[in-house]
């Protein structure tokens, strides 16, 4: 091929590269819709099964946590519907598209991920990490958005604050905040948070799940991996109980928590009453006094 042509072919291709990602912004849904499916996957690591024929639907408008003792799946279910671990058998989908069709961008356009760790190879500030976040809308219509998405993550995260320090500088609660902010920032439909709680205290842990309710009434669809019945019974839509690889329950809390049901998967025995204001389940363990 001719120099000549060869430049205007390359023009050409990036032209359409151009038009094809400034027009690939992904359309909203309406509550009770299905942006995530996995069925019946299995997955091994190091060839020993982790999950076993598992079954979640993902749905517009709900939070739906996942919980069981250490060791159940729950971190490995929620990377397998992010795209981030491979399947052995069953399928995933999101947005009614097997996850391997989708691009990386694709993926970063619909579902955004908070894992549970949260690093950072280089000084970058806070303010810099949780614009990060909104590297999958460059050059697209809805690249306008960045200068409020960040500001609002950083308000509602609590981060304003040290916003200009380095991330490597922060406490473990603080780069949790900076963590989840870049996620919101992100400002996809499918959220997918991963003890998003873990390193806060009592009044940030209640600001997460608050958080991640109002996500969901305003149209989004959130999942969240939480050891914490008390928090999962509180905020939770949807409850995925997991029990060796496998879903032991899937429903309301009302009917998922029970004592008999958490008795039997976590081991120790556990009591269930209802708060005498809100009626939500309330899960202890059993304490005898001596």
């Amino acid at each position: 091929m001719r120099p000549s042509r060869l430049r205007t072919r390359v023009r050409e291709v990036l032209a359409q590269n151009f038009l094809r990602r400034t027009d690939s912004v992904p359309p909203r849904r309406p509550a009770g819709a299905v942006t995530l499916r996995a069925v019946d996957i299995d997955v091994l690591r190091g060839g020993r099964p982790v999950l076993g024929k598992v079954s979640v639907e993902v749905r517009v408008g709900e939070v739906l946590v996942l919980v069981g003792p250490n060791g159940a799946g729950k971190s490995t279910l929620l990377a397998a519907m992010s795209g981030d671990q491979s399947v052995q058998s069953g399928s995933v989908h999101l947005d009614d598209r097997e996850v391997a069709a989708w691009t990386p961008l694709e993926m970063a356009q619909r579902r955004a991920v908070l894992p549970q760790q949260n690093t950072v190879g280089f000084s970058f500030t806070a303010r810099q990490v949780i614009t990060m976040g909104r590297s999958p809308w460059a050059r697209t219509s809805r690249a306008d958005e960045d200068g409020s998405a960040v500001a609002e993550a950083m308000r509602i995260c609590d981060v304003e604050a040290f916003a200009d320090r380095p991330f490597t500088a922060l406490s473990g609660g603080e780069r949790a905040r900076v963590a989840l902010a870049r996620v919101l920032a992100q400002r996809t439909e499918t959220i997918l948070l991963d003890e998003p709680t873990a390193a806060l205290d009592l009044g940030h842990q209640e600001t997460v799940m608050r958080l991640a309710r109002d996500r969901a009434r305003d149209g989004n669809a959130v999942v969240v991996v939480l050891h914490d019945l008390a928090l999962a019974a509180a905020y939770a839509d949807r409850i995925v109980v997991l029990e060796a690889g496998r879903v032991a329950a899937d429903g309301p809390p009302g009917k998922v928590l029970s004592p008999e049901l958490l008795t039997r998967v976590y081991g120790h025995p556990v009591e269930v009453f209802a708060h005498p204001l809100t009626g939500a389940p309330l899960v202890l363990p059993r304490r005898d006094r001596r």
